[in-house]
């Protein structure tokens, strides 16, 4: 471990206990009703605009992928979907991972820095398939139920609330989808009473947020471990606030289910 992460060795004695957030905030400030909800009962429970928030990893990376200038991302289930898009057009990239771990015949895995690492032009307008074992499932999930799907991490926080914003849908569903879709990820549910709180809805202490994500389980695999495929870098990328202008909209087109990019 090197110097800068081996200084942030406590964290890795911690333990987060913090309760989750209610099931419902009705702040006077919102004038929209935010609900809560989590895991992938949660996704298939949001009804209204649902958001769905992945920070570890599926989340952070798509709308990175959006700013080195691919066209869209295709959400799919297995990677046998995958393989078939593979199959059927030649040019696309497979990018995600399962049990948090690459894919074999996948040409990356769900991590953020191992994006940086390509070339810029290596992305610029292709397709881009992706499967991960909570984000993606969630966006899929959501679209039986929700009039609209968007898809967040902390990137893009502040550009998804503007969206909504814009939109004054009178119900908004927060779904933290957490690792694996069944260990609670205080990163989701920071980023969803960020998002909440920027839409007017309660309070939010960046400080205290940073110390309960850094002090869990699920930033531990990074940043206390030495495992290639859990880069400690991933988390200084995911936990970087509002740095794209946009936000990802997901859509069912024909028999695929496709995220687009809208600027706000």
């Amino acid at each position: 471990m090197n110097s800068y992460y081996g200084r942030l060795a406590p964290f890795c004695k911690l333990a987060s206990d913090r309760p989750l957030p209610p099931a419902r905030i009705d702040d006077s400030k919102c004038s929209m009703k935010i609900h809560y909800h989590s895991f992938l009962e949660g996704a298939k429970a949001a009804r209204g605009t649902a958001v769905i928030i992945d920070v570890f990893r599926a989340f952070t990376c798509t709308p990175l992928l959006f700013s080195l200038g691919i066209q869209k991302s295709i959400l799919v289930g297995t990677p046998q979907e995958a393989f078939a898009l593979k199959q059927a057009w030649k040019d696309v990239l497979l990018i995600g991972e399962t049990g948090g771990m690459p894919i074999e015949g996948f040409d990356l895995g769900n991590s953020p820095s191992e994006i940086l690492r390509q070339e810029p032009s290596f992305f610029k307008g292709r397709t881009i398939v992706q499967r991960t074992s909570a984000g993606v499932q969630g966006a899929l999930a959501a679209l039986g139920g929700a009039e609209a799907v968007l898809v967040a991490g902390f990137t893009v926080a502040r550009a998804t609330a503007d969206y909504i914003l814009s939109k004054k849908p009178p119900l908004v569903s927060l779904v933290a989808m957490g690792w694996e879709l069944k260990e609670r990820a205080p990163e989701d549910e920071c980023c969803a009473r960020y998002i909440a709180h920027l839409l007017g809805a309660g309070d939010y202490d960046h400080n205290g947020a940073m110390h309960e994500i850094l002090s869990n389980e699920t930033a531990q695999r990074f940043l206390c471990a030495d495992n290639p495929h859990f880069p400690a870098e991933d988390p200084v990328l995911c936990l970087q606030r509002d740095v794209y202008d946009f936000a990802l909209h997901v859509e069912r087109d024909q028999n695929l289910v496709v995220v687009h990019k809208i600027s706000t």
